[in-house]
């Protein structure tokens, strides 16, 4: 066991002792606001990019599947919702899946599956890591960022890293987190889709060429 996985290890465990009675009360709210499922289990890619279940508290409404389709969610988020994603309370679970080995305490985000077709190989060493609860980029801006910004940050705390600088990392999250600064891009939920932005700029690029 590294120092690394055995400092996740310790600290995801007695994080989950200490918050646990606010993992169970934002349990309830959930359950009372929003009824269920409590938790949202999405596949997220992790080292070196296999898929692993994300674990998260939900932060949207269930609603049909005519209406789900809509690129804009934003009417999915109610106040609660809100409030879980600003507080970053919604990423308690994600303690489970460090203690599981998926995640580390402090790595680059695991984003999406529908991502990894469109990473340069450069931005694909983000997967040479756990993907983290937090990281460098989430100190840094987070989802005010660029997506260009944020892979620059990524790769850096790649290069970088080491238990010190976990320690800083950690500590400044805290700090985001009160504030809540950086939660959402503008005009935007949380981020505009990486691959729908590729997708756009190759056919800006392909009108050009035509």
């Amino acid at each position: 066991m590294t120092k690394k996985r055995l400092f996740d290890l310790l600290l995801s465990i007695l994080g989950l002792l200490v918050l646990s009675p606010i993992f169970i009360i934002v349990i309830i709210i959930i359950f009372i606001f929003m009824g269920r499922p409590i938790f949202f289990i999405q596949t997220r890619p992790g080292y070196l990019g296999k898929p692993f279940k994300l674990l998260k508290f939900r932060t949207m409404i269930e609603v049909n599947k005519d209406k789900s389709s809509s690129a804009d969610e934003s009417y999915r988020i109610k106040p609660l919702g809100k409030f879980l994603r600003r507080t970053s309370l919604d990423e308690l679970p994600e303690l489970i899946n460090v203690i599981k080995g998926d995640m580390s305490l402090v790595g680059p985000r695991p984003l999406l599956m529908d991502y990894l077709p469109y990473y340069t190989s450069e931005q694909f060493k983000r997967h040479d890591v756990l993907p983290g609860i937090t990281g460098f980029a989430q100190i840094r801006g987070r989802n005010s960022l660029s997506w260009e910004e944020k892979f620059d940050l990524d790769l850096w705390y790649i290069k970088n890293r080491n238990i010190l600088l976990d320690v800083r990392i950690l500590i400044e999250t805290i700090s985001v987190v009160l504030s809540g600064k950086g939660v959402s891009a503008k005009n935007h939920v949380s981020m505009p889709r990486f691959d729908e932005k590729i997708i756009r700029e190759n056919n800006k690029e392909n009108s050009f060429e035509q």
